[in-house]
């Protein structure tokens, strides 16, 4: 079967290109997500910093500057530790900064700011790393007038980078858990919505094998419509296969009168001693027979009958006891291996011809013995058919199976037994072969699917 044509391959390949793309669209979208809030938190911290340290400033008598409270974050402390601040008179040098800085400042663009407004840049830090600056504009009022100072406090970029891919680390891990947990729940949710398609396909087969004769419920209500409908299909080609079946017989039945005629005939032909004549409508008459006991089997299989359980043990009796009347029969000792409740699924009059047919070429050859055994093997029975007489060549093995060919021609018949035996074994999943017996003659083995175990 073509992997691209499965139903669960196919379906399980659309779950999958779904679950990719809504995984990565949502893992850019937290991503992104992210980072702005990564970005607002930061510059929300930066702007508190900002106020704590306008709050802070202080003028002496003197004039100079000074911070009453210093912000916490001991980064501050921490000489080039990534957070910084400064502060620097309008138009003047840096008059207070915070330890991380050391000797360096904050490089700040010269731009207009006014009081109160807070502007942000990327800037080049004391690290020649990036930093993220938020700076200020604020007036203080002191005994010497109101003072514009400039306030400013970088933190470094990089660290707002961190952020954002540790989160993307731990986003991923879980998009993964959570895609793996999705797939398999999608596996689950296919296996389980085909379960009713593979109960389908048992269906079918066990009516392709004969075990059946109609699909078998309960399925889904979407499932329901086409089992109905296949249903009436079979129901509809058995009804076409039982008027063949019966028109096939009516036409048997038809020739039989013929037949029959034809054979008072051919006993009085021989009275009046044209026993060259008689014989030739005799065989004529065998092979007509011959024939539509064919088209009849033949009929029979494509019908398609449901396949019983026979046991093998009373059938093949009643078919010993039959060959045991005839005038050959008599003569010869059967021997039957006693095979308990073994059974064969197969029709009970397929299996009287094949078995009828193998063991009358079996008295018709045979010297003084005829053996049957029956041998189980896994779910399949072996009968097997033995005689003591000549046997067959290779070449006559392969002759006797052809249509028409006989080895005994100085009987009656058209040399279709074995012909009809094959098709009755093959049209039931069964092999047939034939090889020399230990007995002298012809070994035939039948090799059919068990049936169920019948007790009695």
């Amino acid at each position: 079967m073509n992997k691209l044509s499965s139903l669960r391959l196919r379906l399980l390949g659309y779950a999958t290109a779904i679950i990719a793309v809504a995984l990565l669209v949502t893992g850019f979208g937290l991503a992104s997500l992210f980072e702005r809030f990564a970005e607002r938190r930061t510059g929300h911290e930066l702007d508190v910093y900002l106020s704590q340290i306008a709050g802070g400033l202080r003028f002496d008598d003197a004039g100079e500057v000074t911070l009453a409270h210093y912000p916490a974050d001991p980064r501050f402390t921490k000489v080039f530790g990534g957070l910084y601040w400064q502060v620097s008179k309008a138009g003047e040098d840096v008059v207070l900064r915070s330890r991380s800085l050391w000797d360096a400042e904050l490089i700040l663009p010269d731009d207009a700011l006014r009081p109160g407004q807070i502007h942000t840049h990327i800037e080049l830090g004391p690290t020649q790393t990036d930093v993220l600056i938020h700076e200020t504009a604020v007036v203080v009022p002191t005994k010497q007038g109101n003072q514009q100072m400039r306030i400013a406090v970088a933190v470094d970029a990089n660290d707002l980078k961190v952020q954002v891919d540790e989160f993307n680390d731990i986003m991923m891990l879980v998009l993964g858990i959570l895609g793996v947990v999705l797939l398999v729940g999608f596996a689950v949710q296919i296996r389980e919505g085909l379960k009713p398609m593979q109960t389908l396909r048992e269906n079918i087969a066990q009516i392709r094998n004969g075990e059946a004769k109609r699909l078998k419920g309960p399925v889904p209500a979407e499932v329901a419509p086409l089992v109905d409908e296949v249903n009436a299909l079979l129901e509809l080609q058995e009804q076409d296969m039982i008027r063949a079946r019966d028109r096939a017989a009516d036409l048997a039945h038809g020739l039989k009168t013929p037949l029959t005629a034809l054979a008072s005939d051919v006993v009085l032909l021989r009275e009046k001693g044209e026993t060259e004549l008689a014989a030739s409508i005799e065989d004529l008459a065998a092979k007509m027979r011959r024939h539509m006991d064919r088209e009849m089997v033949r009929a029979r299989n494509r019908h398609g009958r449901y396949a019983q359980a026979v046991v093998l043990q009373p059938a093949l009796q009643a078919i010993v006891r039959t060959l045991e009347r005839m005038p050959q029969g008599r003569a010869l000792e059967f021997i039957q291996q006693d095979s308990g409740d073994l059974g064969v699924a197969m029709d009970p009059d397929d299996l009287n011809d094949v078995f009828g047919n193998l063991l009358e070429n079996a008295v018709r050859f045979a010297r003084s013995k005829i053996r049957i055994g029956v041998t189980p093997h896994m779910d399949r029975v072996q009968v097997c058919i033995e005689d003591d007489g000549e046997g067959l060549s290779p070449e006559q093995i392969v002759l006797v199976t052809q249509r028409g060919k006989r080895l005994d021609t100085q009987g009656a018949g058209a040399g279709l037994g074995l012909a009809i035996v094959c098709d009755i074994v093959e049209a039931n999943d069964g092999k047939i072969d034939f090889d020399a017996s230990p007995m002298g003659g012809l070994r035939v083995t039948v090799d059919l699917k068990a049936g169920p175990r019948v007790r009695t």
